[in-house]
């Protein structure tokens, strides 16, 4: 198949930025996108020039690394898919022979060069809270503490949040409430995660609002993720958060929250 690519340029932080062509005469539509990237790059440094930098890792779906607009939308057109997911023939079905690709836009995560942004944001945010300190020894034994299946299902749901940052690229507002509360919902929803329960929320969603704007129920978040994480965990992190401004902390061991 034959592409016409249209790629964000841009040396640096502070560096103007421009759109590039590049014509991708014989591109396989059994390609995963980033393979599309790596002929284009090939043929650049082939040119002697700058290839095109862009984050990736696992190819697979599960680290987030590739995290790139595909003709405007996060991670390209194919719903619950990364862009090392994307395959060409996708594109092709759809009749399209033009693409342009741009970096994540959101003021939180300004670009370092090219295609390549700057989350860390969402460190700051993992590191207000995004973890269990209770010290808790040796392994337990198997079922040894019981969780409902249902907790432990929507659990598995939010972890499978791989941080990309789709959600806060596709939303107006560059909101990551998404994000934030895929975080949480995978600790705060187990027994093991109720100890600190309140401090994390807390913690976590005023260090995500220091960086992001605020969710107003445009849905985008939802659609644009890869992982298609539903929006209910925004509802039980808002509802946590005002539940933690009002809670006697000390006396959150006598009952069960």
């Amino acid at each position: 198949m034959h592409l016409t690519l249209k790629v964000w340029r841009q040396a640096g932080p502070t560096a103007p930025g421009r759109f590039e062509s590049y014509d991708v005469p014989d591109a396989s539509p059994d390609m995963s996108f980033l393979e599309l990237l790596d002929v284009v790059n090939e043929e650049l440094l082939a040119e002697g020039k700058e290839p095109i930098a862009f984050d990736h890792d696992c190819r697979e779906g599960i680290c987030g690394s590739c995290s790139m607009m595909i003709n405007g939308q996060a991670h390209g057109p194919e719903r619950g898919t990364a862009t090392c997911q994307l395959h060409l023939r996708k594109l092709e079905h759809r009749g399209v022979r033009e693409v342009t690709v741009e970096p994540w836009r959101a003021a939180a995560f300004p670009i370092i060069k090219d295609l390549v942004v700057d989350r860390t944001a969402f460190d700051r945010i993992i590191e207000a809270g995004g973890y269990i300190t209770a010290p808790t020894g040796s392994a337990p034994d198997a079922n040894l503490i019981p969780v409902p299946k249902a907790a432990a299902e929507a659990s598995m749901d939010a972890a499978a949040c791989i941080g990309c940052g789709a959600c806060v690229a596709a939303c107006p507002n560059g909101a990551a409430q998404l994000f934030t509360s895929a975080k949480l919902s995978h600790l705060n929803l187990l027994p093991q995660g109720q100890a600190e329960r309140w401090s994390r929320t807390v913690a976590m969603v005023e260090t995500m609002e220091t960086f992001f704007g605020s969710c107003t129920n445009h849905q985008e978040c939802e659609a644009a993720c890869p992982k298609e994480i539903s929006i209910d965990f925004i509802a039980l992190m808002n509802r946590d958060y005002v539940k933690a401004q009002l809670k006697q902390r000390r006396l959150a061991g006598q009952t069960f929250p």
